[in-house]
């Protein structure tokens, strides 16, 4: 254990302990070593120096003796209460802070099925309680449900500061020929490239490509021998086309 640090004035000279010192300094005034030097008026020993002499001696022994005494180590200090226990509800909001690689929201059942002991009935009680305490902190984000799951998402008067970071998707100008192929893994998702260019009628990679890196479309690979990989459409997308979910696509003039 650390002492604590002696200030200048407090230390003995180097490569002498304060016992040391003071069993010197009894010696040299006549002393047993080891024998305590009484103090005060009552206990002083009778002699025959000058009562003056005699006050010096004593106040200089009662000087060793309170020098003598041992430090005084502080005790550790009590641990501070941890503001983010682990706990269902904290591992939860990990999870949405981290995402997944498809940036999709997380369902419940897969939530609970990471985390020990907690059904995916118990889910949306873990929302309502981040969301309280995310509105008693004034947090500028909060836990919304998205589609098939919940994701965090800025609140609409923090909308600005994304708009800074990332510029506004509306201002993507997508090509007649990107539209098509974006309806056709709109409405037809999951699609592989050859799905794709069959139906639009020519070969599409380099646009299906070019739509990956916009963010509008992502992939995976599907669990055939040859894995191909498949187009789906991004939140990104949903949020250029202001929807909530794929159920809101328009359906009244569905591409064949």
């Amino acid at each position: 254990m650390t002492l604590p640090a002696s200030s200048p004035s407090d230390r003995p000279p180097e490569g002498i302990s304060l016992e040391e010192l003071a069993q010197a300094f009894a010696e040299v005034m006549g002393k047993p070593p080891g024998q305590r030097t009484p103090s005060g008026p009552a206990a002083a020993p009778v002699s025959e120096a000058a009562p003056a002499e005699e006050d010096r001696k004593g106040e200089a022994a009662a000087a060793v003796e309170d020098r003598a005494e041992p430090e005084t180590v502080p005790g550790p200090a009590p641990e501070a209460e941890d503001p983010c226990p682990i706990s269902p509800r904290s591992i939860f909001e990990a999870m949405l802070f981290v995402g997944n690689r498809e940036n999709r929201p997380l369902p419940a059942a897969k939530a609970a099925e990471l985390m020990r002991d907690v059904a995916a009935e118990e889910i949306p009680l873990l929302v309502e309680e981040l969301n309280a305490r995310y509105r008693t902190e004034h947090c500028p984000y909060r836990v919304v449900s998205k589609g098939e799951g919940y994701r965090l998402a800025l609140k609409k008067e923090f909308t600005p500061v994304r708009v800074r970071m990332y510029g506004k998707i509306r201002d993507a100008r997508l090509s007649q020929a990107a539209i098509d192929v974006l309806a056709i893994v709109a409405y037809k998702q999951p699609l592989n490239g050859e799905q794709v260019g069959r139906l639009r009628g020519k070969p599409s990679s380099h646009i299906l490509a070019h739509l990956v890196r916009r963010g509008l479309l992502q992939t995976e690979r599907s669990e055939g021998r040859r894995r191909w990989p498949l187009y789906r459409t991004t939140e990104r997308f949903l949020r250029f086309f202001n929807l909530r979910s794929l159920d809101e696509l328009p359906h009244s003039e569905e591409p064949e």
